[in-house]
């Protein structure tokens, strides 16, 4: 029992009387641990603690006779963008997508594994409609409901969270002035010019968009002429032709539609007398 025997690759590794130990796979025992590879690159007995621990996650990490730091902070990639806070809080290659998202504007607001819907504009989706313009003043996903709808024909006319109510009545200014009926048939401010006017003594006469024409006063041209007066008793749109002239001299005398034959001959009260002759050049009642 005095033989011995040698390691080949080895030498300095000799026993006597018994086989000796001439490798020792050091990566056997797994130290390198969960994500990583192990490679012992000299199994001679006499060389120990020269395994390498290589990174699953990324090859270019090792390390020499013990586990490499293969830590893999997923935020180092920002995957939750603008105005969000990323925390990892397992770095490690075998805990992934656990990375948390956090709005700045709303820590209430987090997300795992994927970016935080942060905003959230409400005028998107053209809440209030035709005629408004909409306002979200925080777009925070936390604040929803205030977004603003604001009447484009009046700005103080506003809602939150709905649309506002912007119907114009524009018969509120009374467009059509006395002795005159207005309505309008679409108050909607997108309808605009599309009220009617119509006369109260003659419901006929309707106009859109303006004052009608209800009342003509036939007297106002002077039509019955110098000696004469004039009167109207019906100045309605559609009663024309009417008016009277009357005569100064003899209001008995008078005349639809024209004027009155009002001659007043001097002559005939015989103002000259026995023995003379009268004539009067001009009877006209304004020339006495």
């Amino acid at each position: 029992k005095d033989f011995t025997c040698t390691c080949d690759k080895d030498m300095s590794v000799k026993t006597t009387g018994a086989p000796a130990t001439c490798e020792v796979d050091e990566c056997a025992a797994a130290p390198c641990g969960m994500g990583q590879s192990c490679t012992d690159p000299n199994l001679s007995y006499s060389s120990q603690h020269d395994f390498v621990c290589t990174c699953d996650s990324d090859m270019s990490i090792t390390k020499v006779d013990g586990p490499a730091t293969c830590d893999k902070d997923e935020c180092s990639s920002d995957p939750c963008g603008a105005r969000q806070t990323c925390n990892d809080p397992n770095p490690s290659p075998a805990s992934l997508k656990d990375f948390t998202c956090t709005c700045d504007k709303d820590m209430s607001v987090k997300t795992t594994g994927a970016p935080a819907t942060c905003e959230v504009d409400e005028c998107a989706a053209a809440p209030c409609g035709m005629g408004q313009s909409c306002t979200d003043p925080n777009l925070s996903s936390a604040s929803q409901h205030d977004f603003v709808c604001t009447c484009d024909s009046d700005m103080s006319i506003t809602k939150v969270d709905g649309p506002a109510t912007c119907d114009k009545d524009e018969c509120s200014s009374d467009p059509c002035g006395a002795g005159q009926t207005c309505a309008d048939p679409n108050p909607s401010p997108t309808s605009l010019k599309d009220f009617t006017c119509t006369c109260d003594k003659d419901t006929n006469v309707v106009t859109t968009g303006t004052a009608a024409t209800c009342e003509v006063d036939e007297c106002a041209a002077s039509p019955c002429g110098m000696g004469q007066s004039c009167t109207d008793p019906n100045p309605s749109y559609s009663s024309q032709h009417d008016f009277v002239c009357t005569c100064d001299s003899d209001m008995s005398i008078t005349k639809v539609d024209g004027p009155a034959t009002c001659d007043k001959d001097e002559c005939s009260s015989d103002p000259c007398g026995a023995g003379q002759t009268c004539n009067d050049p001009n009877p006209s009642p304004a020339s006495l």
